[in-house]
């Protein structure tokens, strides 16, 4: 596992203990959910490899934001797959709204782009607040795409192409995640833990 914060000074302590925190949360979603349940069978091998890069980004709107992923995904593009396979970029102080952030997904995507980086890598995402159209907001199905923070996953598409060689049946695993979920229920999901303990408010956001 490596981690980054990307703009604390070595002094201030309480910020880089602010960033710890987010990266420890965003870590234990990952061992305990995503990893736990089985909701991506991708992820279990990055991380027991430490090929995951956590970035903990300081903006606190979506222009900041967008530096820092245009930063992020320059170094993931230029680095090998063995050292870095794959970013988390967290950002705990701005698009807190979802549809908001929803939003900010066409520029990540347009950015892609603008960089050449098309079909090479690509940006997903995971929201506290993340609703499918259709469910309410306390749908426990929604967990699928919950985190700590919102959160920017960037790819490799490669590595997307030799996961669905490995798992041939990965288009079915929407479909069971769901399963899953609504088994666990509400009650469940909460009893993992696997809120924004470095931001109360956030916690009761990431619940179902």
């Amino acid at each position: 596992m490596s981690e980054e914060n990307t703009s604390a000074s070595p002094t201030d302590s309480t910020l880089a203990a602010r960033d710890g925190q987010v990266v420890a949360d965003t870590v234990q979603w990952l061992e305990k959910a995503v990893i736990g349940l089985n909701l991506c069978p991708f992820a279990k091998g990055v991380h027991v490899k430490g090929q995951i890069h956590y970035v903990v980004s300081h903006a606190t709107d979506a222009r900041e934001l967008a530096d820092d992923l245009h930063r992020e995904l320059e170094a993931l593009a230029e680095i090998s797959a063995e050292r870095r396979d794959t970013t988390l970029l967290m950002a705990p102080d701005c698009l807190e709204d979802f549809l908001d952030f929803n939003d900010f997904l066409e520029l990540a995507d347009d950015m892609v782009e603008a960089l050449d980086l098309g079909g090479i890598l690509q940006v997903a995402s995971f929201h506290p607040q993340f609703q499918f159209e259709g469910t309410d907001a306390d749908d426990v199905s929604n967990c699928t795409n919950r985190a700590p923070y919102p959160t920017l996953h960037l790819l490799r598409e490669d590595s997307i192409d030799k996961a669905v060689e490995a798992f041939p049946e990965a288009e079915e695993i929407f479909e069971r995640n769901i399963e899953v979920l609504e088994k666990l229920g509400k009650q469940g999901w909460d009893a993992l833990d696997v809120g924004a303990h470095a931001c109360p408010h956030m916690q009761q956001q990431t619940k179902a």
